[in-house]
C-alpha cells in the first residue's frame, strides 16, 4: 500500500475468525501489504468471501472449529508443513455471551473459555513447536476494553478478555529470547454484524447512549486492523507484552 510505513513481503500470517468482522479487515489489510495470509474460520464459504476481497495470491484457507482445542498444535504442523514456518498469528476468532452471574453455569463457562482463551492458548504452543514458526515473529491477540473496564451482565466474556491479557504478558517474557513478541489489542465497540445485532436488541435510546460512551464515536474494523499491522510488523519491533487499547477514547472517562 503506497504510503504505508509496514510491508510484509515475503511474511506468512495466520487469522483466525478471518470469516467475518475484525477478522476478516484484517486478513484484507494484510494482503494489501503484501503479506501471505491464511485464513482460518469455521465457514468455508465466509472464508472463501474474504479471500475474494484480498489482494494478492498465495493465500489459504483452512476450516477449523477452535473449539476443538486438542486439534490445534497438529493443525498448526501441517499449515505450516504447507506454507513453511509463520512469520505472524492475529488471533480474533472469538464469542460473545452475555447474562448475569446468577445464569452462569459450568458448561458455559467451559465453553467460553475454550473459544476465547484456550484456543489462544494452544494456538501459542502449537506455534512453538519446531519449524513452526520464525523467530522474530509477531502474535497478537484480540481481547476487548471489556476486559479492561467492563459492565454488568458479561462477568463470563470479561474474565476471558482480560485472560488474554495476562497470556500475552506471560508470553513475551517466555519468547523474548526468540525474538518473538506478543500483544494484545482492546477494542471497544466497533461496526460489525455483533454490533448490528446489539443495535436489533436494544432500545433507540439505549443504543445512543452506547454509543455516546465513545468520544470519538464507534470504530470500523479497519481502525483495529491498522493497529494489528503495527504491532505484526518492524513498527512494533520493541512492543511486547502489552495491550494496546483502541477504543475512540471509551475507556478514557
Amino acid at each position: 500500500m503506497p504510503g504505508y510505513p509496514v510491508d510484509f513481503t515475503g511474511r506468512t500470517v495466520l487469522v483466525t475468525g478471518a470469516s467475518s468482522g475484525i477478522g476478516r479487515e484484517i486478513a484484507i489489510l494484510l494482503s494489501e501489504l503484501n503479506a501471505n495470509l491464511v485464513l482460518a474460520g469455521r465457514n468455508q464459504e465466509r472464508l472463501n468471501e474474504t479471500l475474494g476481497a484480498m489482494s494478492g495470491s498465495g493465500h489459504h484457507v483452512e476450516t477449523i472449529d477452535l473449539a476443538a482445542v486438542d486439534r490445534i498444535p497438529q493443525w498448526i504442523k501441517s499449515v505450516a508443513a504447507l506454507t513453511g514456518p509463520l512469520h505472524g498469528l492475529v488471533h480474533a476468532a472469538g464469542k460473545q455471551m452475555t447474562g448475569s452471574i446468577r445464569m452462569t453455569s459450568p458448561v458455559s463457562l467451559d465453553d467460553l473459555f475454550k473459544t476465547n482463551v484456550y484456543s489462544a492458548v494452544m494456538l501459542a504452543r502449537g506455534l512453538c513447536q519446531k519449524n513452526c514458526f520464525q523467530a522474530g515473529g509477531s502474535m497478537v491477540f484480540i481481547s476487548s476494553i471489556m476486559g479492561l473496564v467492563s459492565k454488568p451482565a458479561i462477568p463470563l466474556y470479561s474474565a476471558t478478555k482480560a485472560a488474554l491479557s495476562g497470556l500475552s504478558k506471560s508470553l513475551a517474557l517466555e519468547l523474548a529470547a526468540e525474538r518473538i513478541r506478543v500483544n494484545c489489542i482492546a477494542p471497544a465497540f466497533v461496526e460489525t454484524e455483533m454490533l448490528n445485532q446489539l443495535r436489533e436488541m436494544l432500545l433507540p435510546e439505549q443504543f445512543e447512549a452506547i454509543e455516546k460512551a465513545h468520544p470519538l464515536g464507534f470504530g470500523t474494523p479497519r481502525d483495529v486492523a491498522h493497529a494489528a499491522a503495527f504491532l505484526l510488523g518492524e513498527s512494533g519491533r520493541w512492543i511486547t507484552g502489552t495491550t494496546l487499547v483502541v477504543d475512540g477514547g471509551y475507556s478514557a472517562q
